[in-house]
């Protein structure tokens, strides 16, 4: 229902930053409910024959990927996917991803995102907790071998198997199964075929697909995994609804990208939330074409920028700073860039002036997290952004600062508070923990555990954590799964884990180790210990060895004290 003009006289007297809101952007916005998969079937509509991706030298059109959406969602039935069945995507960014994200949500079933870079205890945790069923994932051994393993210890009951090889144009296919062949598993012969389906034999069936009501508020798109504030990974819940909206809200946010008529390049990848909405289902609600790179790789993504001259390129601060810190940065024309989006971490002041001065192009800081689908304030791309500031809440969101001992209550205007975030982009819960839940909200505001202030004009800023959470190249990386992996080796008697600045990555992790007596280890030996538990991500910067480690008067292990140490070696 419309708001009167007293209450909205009333609201903009209360938000201060509906009066900062950039010309043509209206915090009233009308936001629909709808299927996400609608995203796509628009496009599709509108747009059949444009461009929908390029992958190392392929294209497909948005009529292409919309009918292999439909045969593999119809394959996913005839499968056993049926309304609220979990499906798993373990894939690097391809068409692939696009294909089955879209395929799972039509044939009524829930996306559960992995990340390709996961240990096998990681996948194994994160399967029993979501309880995923089917996994879809592509014939390269780094990803099928995990999959066959899951399998065959019947923590899945099965999965997908799509041909990397099937995704490039002929001759590069060709090619890498002759130079390539040792990367290429082989699941017709595993030992679980079974249980194993490949992407063929998916698509072969030329049922129809049988459409599947969705209750936009109510029915779960996405478990989408975050550690929290405990470390303990947890999926946050996100309708149909939520991450529509929150597409809808981005675009009413940037009036300024033509419909059919942007590039974006898809550096970042999908599994990880941001990449998600702001890549991919943005890329689809505005019929962009999105220039996929399966991982991110420095000269690649500059050749990529050269040949296919995106417009559009969200990414995390490191991506920018990298990019910067070419050696021969100067030699590229970036000049196609419209718009550059950041998010994931905190993007230093010198980077965003130093990118915008060398490329042209703003440089503009947003901020969400998993549990908002993810974005909740930008920037104005208009030019009014303001440095070290993460801008103004998107339309519909409110952010509220807390007392950080009593979230009911909010601070006085110049307060520092707990960030606290309502709106409809705001996930349903976290799944099976209805107490960790019930803590995360003060009444419908979502607590964010950041701690930020406004100005006047309605813009926020973080100024500290309440975490322990380590923010490394935009993703979550948490103390407590490094230690507990350090603790596993014998000769660890102690071990501590901080968050360190780091100019590359933002911030990386630092271990502090205590020996057992008697016992030794060299860092050498630590980090081969690590790399089998933990994912490269979280991999320590550095692990410094300690006689003793620093306590707390009830003895707990003092992460603030070594926090200290380190901010005065560092000056």
């Amino acid at each position: 229902m419309a708001k009167t003009g007293a209450a909205q006289g009333s609201e903009r007297a209360a938000h201060a930053w509906i009066s900062s809101y950039p010309q043509g952007v209206d915090w009233y916005t009308a936001l629909e409910p709808a299927p996400l998969f609608d995203l796509l079937d628009t496009a599709v509509a509108r747009s059949a024959g444009r461009p929908c991706t390029t992958f190392l030298g392929r294209t497909l059109t948005y009529g292409e990927i919309g009918a292999l959406v439909d045969r593999a969602a119809s394959g996913l039935q005839q499968l056993g996917v049926v309304k609220g069945t979990k499906v798993g995507l373990f894939l690097p960014n391809s068409p692939t991803f696009i294909i089955y994200y879209f395929a799972i949500l039509k044939a009524g079933g829930v996306v559960v995102n992995y990340n390709p870079l996961y240990s096998l205890d990681e996948l194994t945790f994160q399967v029993k907790d979501s309880e995923t069923e089917l996994m879809i994932t592509l014939d390269l051994k780094v990803l099928f071998d995990k999959v066959e393993r899951l399998v065959e210890t019947k923590v899945l009951k099965g999965a997908v198997v799509a041909s990397f090889a099937a995704l490039l144009p002929a001759a590069k296919a060709v090619l890498f199964k002759l130079l390539k062949a040792k990367e290429l598993a082989k699941p017709r012969s595993s030992s679980v075929r079974d249980r194993i389906r490949l992407e063929s034999e998916v698509l072969a069936d030329p049922a129809l697909l049988e459409p599947v009501a969705i209750d936009p508020d109510n029915d779960i798109a996405v478990l989408q995994y975050t550690g929290g504030t405990t470390g303990t990974p947890k999926g946050a819940l996100l309708t149909h609804a939520n991450l529509h909206i929150n597409v809808q809200q981005i675009a009413a946010w940037a009036p300024e990208l033509a419909y059919g008529a942007e590039r974006v390049l898809a550096a970042l990848p999908f599994f990880h939330v941001f990449a998600m909405t702001v890549v991919m289902n943005l890329g689809l609600r505005i019929a962009a074409e999105m220039v996929l790179m399966p991982r991110f790789v420095l000269q690649d993504a500059l050749d990529l920028i050269t040949k296919h001259r995106p417009s559009i390129m969200p990414g995390v601060p490191t991506l920018f700073n990298a990019i910067l810190n070419h050696p021969k940065i100067g030699s590229y024309d970036l000049s196609c860039l419209k718009f550059c989006l950041s998010g994931g971490a905190a993007l230093p002041v010198e980077v965003k002036e130093r990118f915008e001065a060398t490329t042209g192009c703003p440089l503009v800081e947003g901020y969400g997290l998993s549990e908002t689908s993810p974005v909740a304030t930008a920037n104005p791309l208009d030019g009014t952004a303001r440095a070290g500031s993460i801008g103004l809440p998107l339309p519909g969101t409110i952010l509220s600062l807390r007392d950080l001992t009593d979230p009911a209550r909010e601070v006085p205007h110049g307060e520092r508070g707990e960030i606290c975030i309502a709106g409809p982009q705001v996930m349903r819960g976290y799944w099976n923990r209805p107490a960790e839940t019930a803590a995360q909200f003060a009444g419908p505001f979502f607590r964010t555990g950041d701690v930020g202030v406004m100005d006047d004009d309605g813009f926020f800023y973080i100024v500290d954590r309440i975490k322990d959470l380590i923010i490394c190249s935009g993703y979550n990386v948490y103390p407590r799964r490094v230690e507990e992996a350090l603790y596993e080796h014998p000769a660890v008697e102690e071990a501590v884990v901080i968050g360190i600045a780091d100019k590359y990555r933002g911030e990386a992790p630092k271990a502090f180790v205590k020996l057992r007596s008697g016992q030794s280890a060299t860092k050498a030996e630590l980090m081969d210990h690590l790399e089998v538990k933990i994912s490269k991500l979280e991999l320590p910067a550095d692990i410094v060895f300690r006689d003793t480690l620093p306590k707390t008067m009830i003895g707990k292990l003092c992460k603030k004290t070594l926090k200290a140490e380190e901010a005065k070696v560092r000056g």
